[in-house]
């Protein structure tokens, strides 16, 4: 990974920054983007103190709000020409219905938003990474819990009937749907574009909820989950490994490539997913490449 850029969001804590960690120990040029500046000030100076690598910074956005998606990517295509790793890894489950700043529900924004956005606005430069050195590569972290799913297009916002879970797991679909649609769309370029699945894993997962979901989620993570070095494995592979070089448009567990749920493989439901995600967030369609 030496001399390879490299884009973590939501890695100020569990498998996120583990994969940030492992990362720059393997050379790359590593940076985080995430919401908290003091948190991320302690990631940066525990990756640095971790791995000898000095070459970590941070940027500091809202990954809900669509303004600090655009001025994220700005911040860093200011000081960088290429970009070779994008690891799509913030994300949240919210058990009561929230809204970003923008009006949009928080776990399609956060979760599915923050993805389509963020990887659209670096493209160009991932793109011109790929052509430059034959390999870059686009990791959207997924989850088994998207089997569960179902794309309400009538009801994108989830305004009727919501539910934590299901909109989780909704969400969970639309990264992998997401992840077909574009890897159709670089079809033609090196640019690989893949789902996976980290596992159950101990990261504090929920806790944003409080009460006794978050006791309850925080008991279960501590009986049955396996551990953020364990969950960060599939995406520290993916990012990394010469292995799977080319492949894209694929689901892994456990760093294998696994069948994903019918629903994920339906091409319709892909193309109108990204029409309304495009439109949504005020974005012009490029052409496939």
């Amino acid at each position: 990974m030496n001399g390879k850029v490299v884009i973590v969001t939501g890695a100020t804590n569990g498998i996120g920054e583990i994969t940030a960690i492992e990362l720059a120990r393997k050379g790359a040029e590593v940076v985080v983007i995430s919401r908290s500046k003091s948190k991320l000030e302690n990631t940066i100076s525990k990756i640095k103190a971790e791995t000898g690598n000095q070459n970590v910074s941070y940027i500091q956005a809202d990954l809900s709000s669509l303004a600090d998606i655009r001025r994220a990517a700005e911040e860093f295509l200011e000081t960088h020409t290429r970009l070779d790793v994008l690891v799509n890894n913030a994300g949240a489950f919210f058990n009561d219905r929230k809204e970003s700043v923008d009006g949009n529900e928080m776990t399609f924004a956060l979760n599915h938003l923050n993805y389509f956005l963020l990887t659209n606005l670096l493209l160009d430069t991932i793109k011109e990474t790929a052509q430059e050195t034959g390999d870059a590569r686009i990791i959207n972290v997924s989850s088994g819990a998207h089997t569960g799913g179902k794309v309400n297009f009538n009801d994108i916002q989830a305004t009727n009937n919501y539910s934590g879970f299901g909109r989780y797991s909704e969400s969970k679909l639309m990264n992998i749907l997401f992840t077909y649609e574009l890897a159709r769309r670089l079809d033609t370029t090196n640019v690989t574009v893949n789902a996976l699945h980290p596992g159950f894993v101990n990261t504090g997962f929920g806790m944003n909820n409080g009460g006794w979901l978050a006791k309850g989620l925080g008991l279960i993570q501590s009986l049955v989950a396996i551990s953020p070095e364990k969950g960060a494995s599939t995406q520290i592979y993916l990012a990394s490994s010469p292995e799977v070089k080319g492949i894209t448009g694929k689901y892994w567990v456990d760093s294998k490539q696994k069948s994903s749920s019918s629903a994920s493989h339906d091409v319709a439901s892909q193309e109108r997913l990204w029409q309304i995600s495009e439109n949504l967030v005020g974005m012009t369609s490029p052409q496939p490449a």
